[in-house]
């Protein structure tokens, strides 16, 4: 469904523009424009950037911030906490409300180190030691080797960086599955995860109900044939989504709210709408047409959950209907090691990173949790 969203957004903003029914540059707020450390200072916190190499010669980019925005002096004793973001997203996802709505700033307020890794392929992550963007095989990845190598790498980056030896997990969406992956069939890397913390868990597409999720229903050739084998939804860091000027319009905003409904729920009541821009600033920022295949055939999963051991808390939305409760209920029971779980009724699954409330129903939670598996 995104990817019918984009495609109409990039002809409906052909024409505006033409019209020149608005101009985004004067309407956006300034975080549209700006990368992910620019994103991190411009709220007054630190902000580092590294760049980490995968077994199999993928460049990662990798965001921290080190420390709150009123804190100085050495982080050497905080806990580490490492965030990794949903399909099509990036780093940003974590950053994209407001200082005291966001979970990246309000861990590192809360006195721990937080890392934002990125997946390959996505705007930030799509350089590679000896392939081009332009090969076949630079696209040739799924969630699997995201779970195999990059997650792998990423840790022992950040071990050998702080001197901590264990730390925390957040995912959201297909960052859960990464973590379900790796610790599933890593338990020399699961054994450094103090707590995972799952939002909006996917798993499985058993229970499919939005038409994003019916979508992979098609069959792989149909894929094939309209996506091609490379990437897909690719945007580069020197412009932006034409998603970002239609949902910015505002009149055409209301568009974007529903079509969003329709791929993962939607409740604009929960949903600083004036900051529409900035959230499709950093969405979609690509991943390979093999990602939505394998994806696609996570029904059954391939992976066998209950081989986790990591403590593990969830978090899932009434309202989604991209991972639906049918489908959270079916993975609970694999969840060997669950310390805690919650079902927030009118949630959706962009509620975990946009939502109004996320900070006082959720983001809270965490911290309690962090402090109490210390």
């Amino acid at each position: 469904m995104m990817w019918l969203f984009l495609t109409t957004s990039y002809l409906i903003c052909g024409t505006l523009n033409a019209g020149g029914f608005f101009n985004l540059e004067k309407e956006a707020n300034p975080e549209v424009w700006m990368n992910i450390s620019e994103i991190i200072t411009y709220n007054g916190y630190p902000s580092e950037e590294y760049e980490v190499t995968t077994q199999d010669g993928y460049i990662l980019s990798v965001n921290r911030i080190p420390r709150g925005r009123r804190d100085s002096g050495s982080t050497g004793a905080r806990p580490v906490v490492y965030m990794q973001h949903a399909l099509f997203a990036d780093s940003a996802t974590w950053l994209e409300n407001y200082a005291n709505g966001s979970l990246g700033f309000l861990l590192a307020d809360a006195g721990y180190d937080v890392w934002m890794g990125n997946s390959r392929g996505n705007t930030w992550s799509r350089r590679h030691t000896t392939l081009s963007v332009t090969e076949e095989e630079f696209w040739a990845f799924s969630f699997d080797e995201m779970a195999k190598y990059d997650l792998p790498v990423i840790i022992d980056f950040i071990v050998n960086k702080t001197g901590q030896e264990k730390l925390y997990f957040i995912g959201h969406s297909l960052g859960t599955t990464i973590g379900f992956v790796a610790f599933a069939t890593m338990p020399e890397l699961a054994q450094r995860i103090k707590m995972n913390f799952a939002l909006g868990p996917v798993y499985s597409f058993r229970y499919p109900t939005g038409i994003f999720t019916s979508a992979f229903l098609l069959p792989n050739s149909a894929i094939k044939r309209f996506f091609g084998t490379k990437g897909i939804l690719l945007e580069d860091n020197t412009g932006k989504s034409p998603s970002i000027k239609i949902c910015n319009n505002k009149i055409l905003w209301v568009i974007c709210s529903e079509i969003m409904s329709l791929w993962a729920g939607f409740n604009k009541k929960n949903m600083n709408m004036s900051r529409m821009d900035v959230y499709l600033s950093h969405a979609p920022t690509g991943s390979s047409v093999q990602n939505i295949l394998h994806i696609k055939q996570s029904r059954p999963p391939l992976y066998h959950l209950t081989a986790m051991k990591v403590p593990t808390a969830i978090w899932a939305g009434g309202n989604d209907v991209l991972v639906t409760p049918k489908d959270v209920a079916w993975i609970l029971p694999q969840i060997k090691n669950l310390r805690y779980f919650d079902l927030l009724p009118d949630w959706n699954h962009f509620d975990f990173i946009w939502g109004l409330d996320a900070a006082q129903r959720v983001y809270s939670k965490i911290i309690d949790l962090l402090k109490l598996y210390p």
